[in-house]
């Protein structure tokens, strides 16, 4: 006998497994859908002292009291930091954990730090104590995809929501280890932008924590519906959960190209020569050696990133060897740290951008009537606004492998920021977009999308081709063909730069 604790996202309860529960237990499992202090019907019994810790010790006593042979645990959302921290506590007693659309934390985590709202992080850094009250009727996108819930669930969902007790998402998960080898699923949802494909990028080309999905105890499976299956697919969420536990799923292997190193601290491909580099804020200048104001090409990098991540993009090696190669050129080379820590924060990134283009072209070294801008990955979003009202001295917009509409299940991200829908809208500069040949599927879709938009329109495109290269080929793939394509990239921008 299989017994599913099954540990839903915050503001909500137990209620939302229902179904998922009922289709269980029809197949001969016994289900627990729990319902945390504070939320659903219970959120009552929240005080100033409920937090992770609270909901950890719920899961344990509820494990204890379980006589079935095997428990899997079974966390949504928020729900999976409760059940991993019950799960270090009784790994003796949990033959599976499963995760539902739900990237694992690591030890030492407080939820808050995947919070996908950036206005809720802001809540939290600011009154530490206060309840985090539920997203207004028509805002549960910013949590996640809606896709595929049916209207009274809906309804239910936004109705039944309670405030989720502050310590729940600030207090650190405590781990010890004991449970770091149990067998684990993640089941992952494609509307919600999580797929098979992109866990297999991440293990590729990402950082090195990554490659634990590796580990023969990791499966996969992956549900065409949005962050919340038990409501828009309760069916086939029980069908996965059942093969879950009989240890089915998709296996991520390592590809022969994976780097011992995380990708984004690999060399950057070109040994340029050592300039003078200021540090304004969040912007850094690489000076080159010249008189009088020169131009400047802004290298804007992608995300979302990890609020603490460490170097912060514009101190890796590829954006200081970005800058330094733009310098050896002769114009200004500028890297910058942007708040894109989350989809809903693109807004936020765009107006980063926006300061940090004004300080650059406030500079007295920089000519502020020649400035390109260089977009990379997920960054390449960011150009939208620039292809709909481009400002004279924006000479340039280049994109390296870009994401130029928002990738599959990225619904959080604001309509604004599809460049897919303004290139080719207004008079502005032209495009120089690098692609790579090996790029990933999502990655190629919009820049084909873009490309047909950009003909149609009768925008100025100059697209240079790596066909032998892979995503952020300028670390993964030093080549030959790799120096040329930046050697001709660049070139292609200064030529505008200097037109």
């Amino acid at each position: 006998m299989t017994a599913f604790v099954l540990v839903p996202d915050v503001f909500t309860g137990g209620w939302v497994w229902e179904e998922t529960a009922a289709r269980l237990r029809a197949a001969g499992a016994e289900a627990y859908p729990v319902t945390l202090t504070g939320a659903g019907d219970r959120r009552a019994e929240a005080g100033p002292g409920t937090g992770l810790e609270t909901h950890v010790d719920e899961l344990v006593r509820l494990v204890d009291g379980i006589t079935a042979d095997e428990i899997v645990l079974v966390g949504h959302g928020y729900g999976l930091h409760p059940v991993l921290g019950a799960a270090d506590r009784r790994a003796g007693r949990v033959a599976r954990i499963v995760s539902v659309d739900t990237g694992p934390p690591q030890g030492g985590d407080a939820a808050v730090r995947s919070v996908p709202d950036p206005e809720v992080r802001e809540r939290l850094a600011a009154r530490p104590g206060a309840p985090v009250p539920p997203p207004a009727p028509g805002a549960w996108n910013r949590w996640g995809s809606l896709e595929g819930i049916p209207a009274e669930d809906l309804a239910r969902l936004e109705g039944e929501a309670a405030p989720q007790p502050a310590g729940t998402l600030t207090e650190p998960l405590v781990l010890t280890g004991a449970a770091s080898a149990l067998p684990t699923t993640g089941v992952l949802c494609a509307a919600n932008g999580q797929s098979i494909a992109l866990v297999e990028m991440a293990v590729a080309s990402g950082p090195p924590q990554f490659r634990v999905f590796t580990e023969d105890r990791f499966r996969f499976f992956e549900l065409p519906t949005g962050h919340w299956p038990m409501l828009s697919a309760p069916g086939d969420l029980a069908e996965v959960l059942l093969r879950a536990a009989a240890g089915g799923g998709h296996r991520v292997t390592a590809p022969e190209t994976a780097h011992e190193q995380p990708s984004h601290l690999l060399p950057f491909l070109l040994d340029g020569p050592e300039r003078p580099r200021e540090r304004v804020g969040r912007v850094d200048l690489h000076l080159p050696d010249a008189e009088g104001p020169r131009p400047a090409v802004v290298f804007v990098h992608g995300g979302p990133i990890a609020v603490d991540q460490v170097p912060t993009p514009r101190d890796t090696p590829f954006f200081r060897g970005y800058g330094r190669y733009a310098a050896s050129l002769g114009v200004v080379g500028v890297t910058l740290d942007h708040r894109l820590h989350g989809l809903t924060d693109y807004a936020r990134a765009a107006a980063d951008l926006a300061e940090a283009v004004e300080l650059v072209r406030a500079d007295p070294r920089v000519d502020g009537e020649r400035i390109a801008l260089w977009f990379f990955s997920t960054g390449g979003l960011l150009a939208a606004d620039w292809l709909a009202a481009p400002p004279p001295w924006l000479r340039c917009v280049a994109a390296n492998y870009p994401a130029l509409a928002p990738l599959p299940g990225w619904d959080a991200v604001e309509a604004r920021f599809r460049p897919v829908d303004t290139v080719g809208t207004a008079d502005g500069p032209p495009v120089v977009l690098t692609r790579a040949g090996l790029e990933h599927e999502v990655f190629t879709a919009t820049v084909v999308a873009f490309l047909t938009a950009a003909k149609e329109r009768g925008a100025d495109i100059e697209v240079v081709d790596a066909p032998h290269a892979h995503h952020a080929f300028e670390l993964v793939d030093p080549t030959d063909e790799s120096r040329a394509v930046v050697e001709r990239s660049a070139r292609a921008v200064l030529a505008r730069l200097r037109d």
